[in-house]
């Protein structure tokens, strides 16, 4: 059972260097219950990724051909969803942040063009920051989204 749907990721940042791909945040009740989700999303065209790897975003669907959508299906209330959600939230709240986090995304997409993974890798230390700095401010101001996991 689908509980919310979000545009997360850099698009949903206004200003935000991004790639041409949106992506989507499905929260569903149960992300076990693969049955509940997958045909809806298989009969809009979406193609199921799973990521077994990963307890919290199990499940991924992208479509055939160009990616220009990215779908992840996460259990309601988990890390992962409160994660993208304050993400996305702090970045809209700071724009000073999302330029700088814009600029360093421009250095090493020129530095890794072909080397995604390594890509992911680098920006790490700076979202692991930004993390910290964005439990602060939710908690400090109740922006955000809030919920604690669990």
């Amino acid at each position: 059972m689908c509980l919310r749907v979000d545009h997360i990721g850099s698009t949903s940042v206004p200003g935000l260097a991004a790639k041409p791909v949106i992506d989507i945040q499905v929260s569903v009740a149960d992300v076990e219950a693969l049955d509940s989700y997958r045909p809806g999303l298989e009969g809009i065209g979406l193609l199921h990724r799973p990521h077994p790897e990963e307890p919290d975003r199990r499940e991924f669907f992208r479509p055939p051909g160009p990616r220009v959508v990215h779908v992840h299906v996460v259990a309601a209330g988990s890390a992962e969803e409160r994660r993208h959600l304050l993400h996305r939230d702090y970045l809209r709240a700071h724009p000073e942040v999302a330029a700088d986090y814009g600029a360093l995304k421009r250095e090493l997409a020129g530095t890794f063009r072909e080397a995604r993974q390594d890509y992911q890798e680098a920006k790490h230390p700076f979202l692991e920051s930004m993390a910290a700095d964005a439990e602060r401010w939710a908690a400090a101001t109740e922006r955000g989204y809030l919920p604690p996991p669990g």
